[in-house]
C-alpha cells in the first residue's frame, strides 16, 4: 500500500479591521511608540471590537473564505479541528460552533490547546487522520482573541497581543508533499513564568481572582525570551539538519509571531536572509495560534509547489516544536 501524506490545499484567513496602534498603547499605560518597536517588533495590532464576538466569530469569516477557495461542499468535510486558547466558551467547543455555522454538519469536532503553539501541534494531530486513510478533508482552524484576555494595565503585556485566525484544508496524497517531519516537545518548568492563573479549576473564578487581574496574560517578558530564543531556533535548525537541508534547500521560514527578536535569531541560526522569513508581527502583534498560519494566508500567492517551508513556535507550558512542510500548490486559490 502506498504511504498517505497530509497536504495543505487551500488556506483561509480573517482579521479584524479595528486597529490599535501604539499611539494608541500610549494612551493606556506608560510605554512608547520607540519601547515597543525596539523591543518586540510591533506597530500596531487588530482588535475583534463588538458584544458577546469570540473566536468562533473569526474561525467561521476563515473557514467560509476557505470553502469557497478551494470550492469545498461544507458536507464533505469530515473533521473540524479548533487550536485555540480563548474559545468562546468553556463548553460547547468553539470547533463545534464554527462546523455548524460553516456547514460542516459531517465532521468530527473537538478543540486542541496549545498555546501559541497551537497551529503547529494541531497541523500535526490534524494530518495524522489524513494518514490513516480513514478521512479525507479535514479543516484546521487555529487563533485567538487574545485582546479578551490582555490587561490594558500592565505595560508588559499590554502591546503584546492581537486578534486573529487562520484556517486550512487538509487533504491525502501519495506525493512527497504535506508535512514531512514534526519535532514537539515541552519544557515544563516554565508554567508560572507564562500563565493565566484565573479561571481554571485550580484558581476559580471569584471576587479575588477579578481583583487580583489573574484572568488576563501574566508573562515574565525576560525568562520567556530567554527560553524562546533558544528553543525555538535550535528546534528549526534540529529538523533541518534531521532531513538533510541546506540552508539553500529552505524556501520559506515561518516563525510564529512573537517577538520579533526571537524572529530574527530563528533566522540567523538556520542561515536564512530575512527575505525569506515571513513576518507580519509589525501589524497584526501576537496572535498566539493564528500567527502561523495568517502568515501562510498572507504569503499564499508567493508559495510554489514543492516549496520547502520550515515552521517553528513557542508558547506556554513551555510547549514548543518545528515542523517541515512541503507546499503542494502554485499561488492563490480564486
Amino acid at each position: 500500500m502506498e504511504r498517505l501524506n497530509a497536504m495543505i490545499t487551500g488556506v483561509g484567513g480573517y482579521v479584524p479591521d479595528d486597529i490599535l496602534t501604539n499611539a494608541d498603547i500610549e494612551k493606556l499605560v506608560d510605554t512608547s511608540d520607540e519601547w515597543i518597536t525596539t523591543r518586540v517588533g510591533i506597530k500596531e495590532r487588530r482588535i475583534l471590537r463588538g458584544d458577546h464576538l469570540g473566536l468562533s466569530y473569526m474561525g467561521i469569516r476563515a473557514v467560509r473564505q476557505l470553502l469557497e477557495k478551494t470550492a469545498t461542499d461544507p458536507k464533505e468535510i469530515e473533521a473540524v479541528i479548533c487550536a485555540t486558547t480563548t474559545p468562546d466558551y468553556f463548553f460547547p467547543t468553539a470547533a463545534s460552533v464554527i462546523s455548524y455555522e460553516t456547514g460542516c454538519v459531517n465532521a468530527l469536532t473537538f478543540d486542541l490547546q496549545a498555546a501559541c503553539s497551537g497551529f503547529i501541534y494541531g497541523l500535526e494531530t490534524a494530518s495524522n487522520y489524513i494518514r490513516t486513510g480513514r478521512y479525507k478533508k479535514v479543516i484546521l482552524v487555529a487563533g485567538d482573541k487574545m485582546t479578551s484576555i490582555t490587561d490594558y494595565t500592565d505595560r508588559n503585556t499590554a502591546p503584546l497581543f492581537g486578534d486573529g485566525c487562520g484556517a486550512l484544508l487538509l487533504e491525502p496524497t501519495t506525493e512527497a508533499f504535506g508535512l514531512m517531519d514534526s519535532i514537539l516537545r515541552t519544557e515544563g518548568s516554565g508554567l508560572m513564568h507564562l500563565i493565566m492563573k484565573g479561571g481554571g479549576s485550580a484558581y476559580p473564578s471569584s471576587h479575588e481572582t477579578v481583583d487580583q487581574h489573574l484572568h488576563a496574560v501574566y508573562q515574565d517578558g525576560k525568562h520567556v525570551f530567554k527560553y524562546a530564543v533558544s528553543y525555538m531556533a535550535d528546534v528549526a535548525a534540529e529538523i533541518v539538519e534531521r532531513n538533510g537541508l541546506t540552508n539553500e534547500e529552505i524556501d520559506w521560514v515561518v516563525p510564529h509571531q512573537a517577538n520579533k527578536r526571537i524572529i530574527d535569531a530563528a533566522g540567523r541560526r538556520l542561515g536564512v536572509p530575512e527575505e525569506k522569513i515571513m513576518i507580519n508581527i509589525h501589524k497584526y502583534g501576537n496572535t498566539s495560534s493564528g500567527s502561523i498560519p495568517l502568515c501562510l494566508w498572507e504569503w499564499e500567492d508567493r508559495l510554489k509547489r514543492g516549496d520547502n517551508l520550515i515552521l517553528a513556535a513557542f508558547g506556554a507550558g513551555f510547549v514548543y516544536g518545528a515542523l517541515y512542510l512541503k507546499w503542494a500548490y502554485d499561488g492563490k486559490k480564486t
